[in-house]
């Protein structure tokens, strides 16, 4: 079975929107690097608010950089005029959700069913929001990231997409240089850059790995 491209998918829907009335994107961002791209490609085909809900970080101090550099970023970016002017809304803070979508997962290694668990929560949440607000689409940023299996988003997405009743916009911001480029805007705007997704959890693997590492170095 041949895996579906959805960054043709994402191309075959921007090639279709009428010009001169761009569409409303509500848009899950899961951080100010991953988004980078994603705006600056998405900016000149919608207006788009970005949803900065991540209930998984751990712990505030960090979610608090985190949403402070999304922030700045987007203010940046409309000051540069890259296109349709962007705006953001901060979600709650809701940690004591997360742990309890991931209940029974907090074993599973980094990109297994934990996350899955975490992706639908943000995703349902984002629906929900643009389906009040009455977006015509919602998507996320998750798909730039090569660590992320941009095929169980999408499909988490669509599900979701077709139970709350939004379009869900398919993506896989990785390809085309999507990563290489946000790594480039990351660079050129000074953001922080994040060494684990998010969560205690990918916080611990990501110290024991650089912990063996080191080990290894040294001898």
């Amino acid at each position: 079975m041949n895996q579906k491209n959805y960054q043709k998918e994402l191309e075959g829907i921007l090639e279709g929107l009428p010009a001169g009335a761009p569409p409303r994107l509500f848009l899950h961002s899961c951080c100010a690097p991953c988004s980078s791209y994603c705006l600056e490609y998405l900016c000149k085909y919608f207006l788009i608010t970005v949803f900065y809900y991540n209930p998984n970080i751990s712990l505030e101090a960090e979610y608090q950089k985190r949403v402070a550099e999304q922030k700045r970023l987007i203010e940046a970016y409309n000051e540069e005029k890259k296109g349709y002017s962007i705006s953001v809304i901060e979600g709650d803070y809701e940690p004591a959700l997360f742990f309890e979508k991931v209940r029974g997962y907090e074993s599973c290694k980094e990109g297994g069913e934990r996350c899955f668990q975490c992706f639908e929560l943000r995703l349902r949440r984002t629906a929900e929001e643009a389906l009040k607000g009455g977006f015509d689409y919602f998507g996320t940023t998750l798909t730039i990231s090569p660590l992320k299996n941009a095929a169980k988003i999408n499909e988490i997405g669509l599900d979701v997409s077709k139970e709350i009743g939004v379009k869900w916009l398919p993506s896989d911001f990785k390809k085309k240089n999507g990563y290489k480029r946000s790594i480039e805007l990351s660079a050129e705007y000074g953001l922080y850059r994040q060494d684990f997704c998010g969560c205690s959890f990918s916080k611990a693997e990501r110290e024991a790995q650089k912990q063996c590492n080191n080990q290894l170095n040294e001898r």
